[in-house]
């Protein structure tokens, strides 16, 4: 056979590329390092190869995973090992990962910033039980030598994490991308796979509980800034050396997903700019049981999708479309008297503040809401609560039996008035070891602001569609 030309090298290379599959750890140095800037423009850059790009979020974010899914055309999910537990969170990964050529998890606050600080429920975490190398991103704007002793630290601070490459963020001039380079390749192991220099241009506004949500910045990721990122990437970083230090396996193996259960109830979900808070391993799981999930949106229809024995109204940001939602009068009493007839409703955080008799913003304004519960919610310029929580059901618990545990996460920042009276079906552990009583009960209606996460118990998933099934819809 005839040596290959330099052209044919390419196209057997580009070949190769697309026989294996890739995926790697996109890890900060703190919060604020740049790690979400670079994964998003390393999701658009080799988007635009024409790789096909799985993304993933380590910990319990919700608004990450929703620029990657606009940005990556594929739902990303949350990879939690102390929330799912180490087994899902491999089978999790696994499952997404058919017919994707590239994976990239997103980690979460610094790379060994875990629950209570420590290693449990960090990136770190994560990288160690999925076997994944990790890329770590790091801000350069003030530093150069400096920088390779902060590589070096996190290269040895855990033997069984393995940061294979380095990537410098708000990088000044050529020159102090050089004096960075040669630092870190003088002193540490991990390879210099690029920068990405000072543009403000590319930052993604932020709120109280993170970045704006993707429906918000018009077309999500896909449109300017997106295509900038792209660019800057493309430019400035080797997606040829980040692919080499991240093979996974060749193509051709896919994990076997659970059978689904013949549908047997219909759950109504909200989803719309006010409501998109979810796990999307929860969605997942319902379907598996049984449901069919239809979506509505509280901002805009009159009336819940045709056929509903349950409604799931997750998290999000029901205080910015206050006055929108307290005018929807329609829909507010039909899901008020879907509550009162006993058929299934559950709630978390927004949807908890949703369920409400009424809301209070941060400037004053007050706007009714459905009136399930007696409380008033209250935005606060501070945050109320942050943390995980393991919880245990109590005896009248609708979806769990007595004893029962499943884990998940708590932020916000609102607070809720006038609950004194309602019975609570939860015993939580906070952040701070104290028990606490939560999980809100009217009927089979359970509010929290708890956000859990199926997949610590499964039973839950189970239980709400069994329970939507079993009354008259």
């Amino acid at each position: 056979m005839p040596p290959l030309s330099s052209g044919g090298k390419a196209i057997k290379e580009r070949h190769d590329i697309f026989m294996k599959q890739y995926a790697f750890v996109i890890a900060g140095v703190s919060s604020g390092a740049g790690k979400t800037t670079v994964t998003l423009g390393l999701m658009a850059a080799l988007r635009k190869k024409g790789l096909q790009v799985q993304p993933f979020k380590a910990g319990p974010d919700y608004i990450d995973p929703g620029h990657h899914t606009t940005l990556c055309g594929r739902p990303s999910y949350n990879l939690d090992p102390w929330m799912m537990g180490e087994k899902s969170a491999r089978d999790t990964f696994d499952q997404a990962m058919d017919g994707a050529d590239v994976g990239i998890v997103e980690g979460v606050m610094g790379l060994f910033d875990g629950r209570g600080g420590g290693f449990e429920g960090s990136s770190a975490h994560l990288t160690e039980v999925l076997g994944l190398p990790v890329i770590l991103v790091l801000d350069a704007a003030r530093m150069a030598g400096s920088a390779a002793a902060i590589v070096s630290g996190f290269e040895n601070f855990h033997r069984a994490v393995r940061v294979a490459g380095v990537i410098f963020n708000r990088v000044g001039s050529d020159r102090h991308f050089s004096m960075l380079k040669e630092a870190v390749e003088t002193h540490c192991g991990a390879k210099v796979l690029g920068c990405l220099p000072r543009e403000e241009e590319i930052a993604i506004p932020e709120r109280h509980l993170g970045l704006v949500v993707s429906g918000e910045m018009e077309s999500g990721l896909a449109d300017d800034r997106a295509a900038k990122l792209s660019r800057l990437i493309s430019d400035h970083i080797s997606l040829d050396a980040i692919l080499a230090l991240s093979p996974l396996k060749d193509k051709g193996y896919a994990k076997e997903k659970p059978a689904r259960r013949e549908i047997v109830c219909r759950i109504a979900v909200a989803y719309d700019e006010a409501f998109c808070f979810y796990y999307r391993q929860n969605l997942n799981m319902l379907e598996a049981m049984g449901a069919e999930l239809a979506y509505f949106s509280p901002v805009k229809d009159k009336s819940l999708p045709c056929g509903s024995g349950g409604i799931y109204l997750g998290g999000g940001y029901p205080e910015l479309y206050g006055k929108t939602l307290h005018l929807n009068e329609s829909l507010k009493n039909e899901i008020k008297s879907f509550s009162e007839s006993g058929r299934p409703v559950y709630a978390e955080c927004g949807g908890l503040m949703y369920l409400g008799q009424g809301l209070k913003s941060l400037d004053g304004e007050s706007f009714e809401m459905v009136g399930v519960f007696p409380w008033h919610s209250t935005m606060l310029k501070r945050r109320k609560s942050l943390g995980y929580r393991e919880v245990t059901a109590g005896g009248s618990c609708p979806f769990l039996e007595k004893g029962q545990k499943i884990r998940g996460h708590e932020f916000h920042y609102s607070e809720i008035r006038h609950d004194e009276d309602v019975p609570k079906v939860y015993s939580a552990i906070d952040s701070n070891g104290e028990r606490i009583q939560e999980g809100y009960l009217y009927k089979n209606t359970l509010a929290s602001y708890v956000h859990l996460h199926f997949a610590s118990n499964p039973n839950f998933a189970d239980g709400f569609v069994k329970l939507c099934h079993s009354l008259p819809s």
